[in-house]
C-alpha cells in the first residue's frame, strides 16, 4: 500500500534532478556557444590588426591597415564601474538597513516598493536624465572636487567638465543602487530572529545588534549583490553612451571630459563600422564577456566560502 507513493516520489525526484541537470548544461552550452561565436567573428580582424590589441589606445579598425586596441575601453569600463560601486554600495546597504530595521513597517513596505520600481526603470531614461539634467550640474561639482582633491591624480587636471567618467560613474551608481539595495534588504530579512532577539536581550543597542548579528550573517549576500551591481554597471550601454564624450586616449583625470567603455563604443560604432570594424567590436565584446564572467565567478567563490553563515 505504501510502495506506490514512494515509487512516485522517487520518479519525481529523478525527473526533477534530470531537469535541473539539463537546465545547468543548457546554460553552460549557451555560454560556450556565445564565446565560440564571438571568437570566430573576432579571429580575422585580430589577425589583420597592426596594433597591440591589449595595450594600444588607438581605435581605428576601419583604417588601412586596421589599428585598434582595448586599453582605453578597458580603463573607462573598469574606472566608471568601480566609481559606481564606491558610490552606490554604502548608500544601498544603508537604505536596506533602514528599511529592514529602522523604518516603521508601513513606511518600510512603501519604501521597498519604490526601491524595487527604480530597478525597473529603462536604461535610456537614466541616460536622458543624465544627459539633460545631471550633466548640467556636474561641472560645478567637478570643479569643487578638483579644487579640494586636486592633489590626488584622479581628481587633478586643468579643465574639469560635465561629460566625464565621473559623471558616467554617478549615473551608473544610481542605476545599480536599487539592485544592490533590494537584494541586500532581502538578505537582512532572512537573518534568524533568535539571533536578533538574543543580541537585544543581552543589552545591545540596535546598531550593535546589526553589527554583531546581521552583518556577519548577510556578508556573503551583500558581496553577491554588489557583484551583481558591478556586472550591470560594466555592461551598461545606452546611459553611458549618452553621457560620455569620446576623446581618444586614456585620461587619468576622471573629472575631465572624455572616455569610453566597451559597451558604449559598440553602441556608437557598430552601425558605421566596416567588416573589419565590426569584427574588432566583436573582439572587444569578447573581452567584456570574459571580464564579466571572471567577476561573477569571483563573486560565487566569495559567497561559497561563507556558507557557514547561511
Amino acid at each position: 500500500a505504501t510502495g506506490r507513493p514512494m515509487s512516485t516520489g522517487r520518479a519525481g525526484d529523478k525527473i526533477f534532478v534530470s531537469a535541473a541537470r539539463g537546465s545547468g548544461i543548457t546554460v553552460l552550452a549557451i555560454m560556450a556557444a556565445i564565446a565560440a561565436f564571438l571568437l570566430w567573428k573576432a579571429i580575422g580582424p585580430l589577425q589583420e590588426n597592426e596594433a597591440n590589441f591589449l595595450t594600444s589606445q588607438v581605435w581605428d579598425p576601419n583604417a588601412n591597415p586596421p589599428r585598434f586596441g582595448i586599453a582605453q575601453l578597458a580603463f573607462g569600463t573598469l574606472m566608471s564601474s568601480l566609481l559606481a560601486m564606491l558610490i552606490a554600495t554604502p548608500v544601498a546597504i544603508g537604505i536596506a538597513m533602514f528599511i529592514a530595521f529602522y523604518a516603521p513597517r508601513r513606511l518600510a513596505a512603501g519604501l521597498g516598493y519604490v526601491v524595487d520600481l527604480l530597478a525597473a526603470v529603462p536604461s535610456i531614461v537614466y541616460g536622458l536624465w543624465g544627459l539633460i539634467f545631471l550633466s548640467q550640474h556636474m561641472e560645478s561639482v567637478s570643479s569643487f572636487l578638483n579644487g579640494a582633491l586636486g592633489w590626488i591624480p584622479l581628481f587633478g587636471g586643468d579643465s574639469p567638465g560635465r561629460n566625464s567618467i565621473f559623471t558616467a560613474g554617478v549615473v551608473l551608481a544610481i542605476m545599480i543602487l536599487p539592485i544592490i539595495s533590494s537584494i541586500t534588504r532581502e538578505v537582512f530579512l532572512q537573518v534568524p530572529q533568535p539571533h536578533i532577539e538574543a543580541s537585544l536581550a543581552l543589552g545591545a543597542t540596535r546598531w550593535e545588534m546589526i553589527r554583531m548579528s546581521v552583518l556577519p550573517y548577510g556578508r556573503s549576500g551583500m558581496i553577491g549583490a554588489s557583484m551583481l551591481g558591478l556586472g550591470r554597471a560594466m555592461g551598461e550601454t545606452i546611459a553611458v553612451a549618452m553621457v560620455l564624450t569620446f576623446v581618444p586616449g586614456i585620461n587619468w583625470h576622471i573629472l575631465e571630459d572624455g572616455g569610453s567603455t566597451f559597451a558604449a563604443n559598440i553602441a556608437n560604432s557598430f552601425a558605421e563600422a566596416s567588416r573589419t570594424g565590426q569584427g574588432a567590436l566583436i573582439a572587444s565584446g569578447l573581452v567584456l564577456f570574459v571580464i564579466t564572467l571572471i567577476v561573477n565567478m569571483a563573486a560565487r567563490a566569495v559567497v561559497a566560502r561563507r556558507k557557514e553563515f547561511v
